[in-house]
């Protein structure tokens, strides 16, 4: 088993290299079709993490806290796991769980978006809103009955 690679990007300028001892595998038959080969085959792959091994890989305590409590839902502790079935293929599986790792782990430990700053209407937008309400008055004015007066 290779080390797990996550490319660079945000949260992770330099990227992340997880070794292959830090991660553990488990194997068992997927359900589901599968002719003959789903009753003999472990197909399935269980690909474990436990969070807090990100500390010796040198991600700062505030990473690690915003990863801890972005995915509180899908972990058991600090370890998370993630499970692939929807190959035929035990390799395949493989690296399909890998890369549900990889992908839980760069959003996890991205930094949070930039908070909205709040914004004024521009004087141009409200006239231009205030002349349509105008427009669509007009228009539903020139439907109404003509009063007897008229």
């Amino acid at each position: 088993m290779d080390d797990l690679v996550i490319a660079p990007g945000p949260g992770l300028p330099r990227g992340l290299v997880i070794p292959a001892d830090l991660l553990r595998e488990r194997f068992s038959h997927a359900s589901g079709p599968g002719g003959q080969g789903v009753n003999t085959a472990d197909s399935r792959v269980q690909l474990a993490f436990d969070l807090a091994d990100l500390a010796t890989l040198g991600v700062e305590e505030a990473r690690l806290d915003r990863a801890l409590d972005r995915l509180a839902g899908r972990l058991t502790g600090t370890v998370l796991t993630v499970e692939a079935a929807e190959f035929r293929s035990q390799h395949r599986n493989r690296r399909a769980a890998r890369d549900r790792l990889a992908g839980l782990l760069r959003t996890a430990l991205a930094p949070p978006p930039p908070s909205r700053r709040p914004t004024r209407p521009t004087g141009a937008s409200r006239r231009r809103r205030l002349e349509a309400k105008h427009r669509r008055a007009e228009v539903k004015q020139g439907r109404a009955r003509p009063t007897p007066e008229s």
